[in-house]
C-alpha cells in the first residue's frame, strides 16, 4: 500500500543521514512527548498522580515510544496515518509506565473508601438510583473484602478501579492474560454467589 504524503516524508526523513534525520528525530520526539502528555494526564486524576510524576513518567514514555517507533520503522506498512502509527506506542509505553508506577507506589494498598466512593460511577449507577444500589454495593464490598483472596482483590482493584492497562498488569506480575483472566473469572464467580445468596442476583439455570 503506498504511503500518504506526510507519512511518505517522516519514514524518509527518519531514515536519511545527517541534518536531515536529526531535524526529525527532534520533531517525532516533540510528537510523541504532547501525546505522552496528553495520556498521563487523561489518566493521572483517576491514579491520583500529579505535578513532576507525571510529567516524569511522560518523558519516559516518550522516550522508550521513540525507540520502539525507530526501531520498528521498516515494519510501517501505510494501513494508517504514520503519525497514528507512532502514538500506539505512546499508548503502550505509559499503560506499561503508569502499570509499573501503580505497583511500585502500591503493591499491597488494601481498598480504602476513596475506592468504594468510585464504584457507583465505574459501575455506571445513576444517584437517582441510590437507593437501589447503595444495598447491593454493601453486600458487593463484604464480599470483595472477605471472600476474594489478596491477589483477586489487587486484580480487581487494578482493572476495575484504577484502569491499569491488561498488558502492563501481566508484565509488573509476570504472567499472562490467560492467568489474569482467570482470576477475574474466579473473582467474578465468588462475587456473584454472594450476590445471588443476597437475593440481588437471580440464580443461574
Amino acid at each position: 500500500m503506498p504511503f500518504d504524503e506526510v507519512s511518505a516524508r517522516w519514514v524518509a526523513e527518519l531514515g536519511a543521514e545527517g541534518a536531515a534525520r536529526d531535524g526529525a528525530h527532534a520533531r517525532l520526539h516533540e510528537l510523541l512527548l504532547r501525546a505522552a502528555r496528553a495520556e498521563t494526564n487523561r489518566r493521572a486524576a483517576r491514579l491520583r498522580l500529579a505535578g513532576a510524576e507525571v510529567d516524569d513518567l511522560a518523558h519516559q514514555a516518550a522516550a522508550d515510544a521513540m525507540l520502539a517507533v525507530l526501531a520498528k520503522l521498516a515494519t510501517f506498512r501505510g494501513d494508517s496515518r504514520f503519525t497514528t502509527w507512532a502514538y500506539k506506542f505512546v499508548v503502550f509505553e505509559v499503560s506499561a509506565k503508569i502499570g509499573r508506577h501503580f505497583w511500585a507506589r502500591r503493591p499491597t494498598l488494601p481498598l480504602d473508601e476513596s475506592d468504594w466512593d468510585r464504584l457507583p460511577d465505574r459501575f455506571g449507577f445513576r444517584p437517582d438510583q441510590e437507593a437501589e444500589w447503595r444495598e447491593l454495593l454493601a453486600v458487593f464490598r463484604h464480599s470483595v473484602e472477605h471472600d476474594l483472596t489478596e491477589h483477586q482483590r489487587r486484580i480487581f482493584k487494578a482493572i476495575v478501579l484504577d484502569g491499569v492497562a491488561l498488558d502492563s498488569l501481566c508484565a509488573e506480575l509476570d504472567t499472562n492474560r490467560n492467568a489474569i483472566y482467570k482470576t477475574l473469572f474466579d473473582a467474578r464467580r465468588k462475587l456473584r454467589s454472594a450476590l445471588v445468596a443476597k437475593g440481588h442476583l437471580p440464580e443461574d439455570r
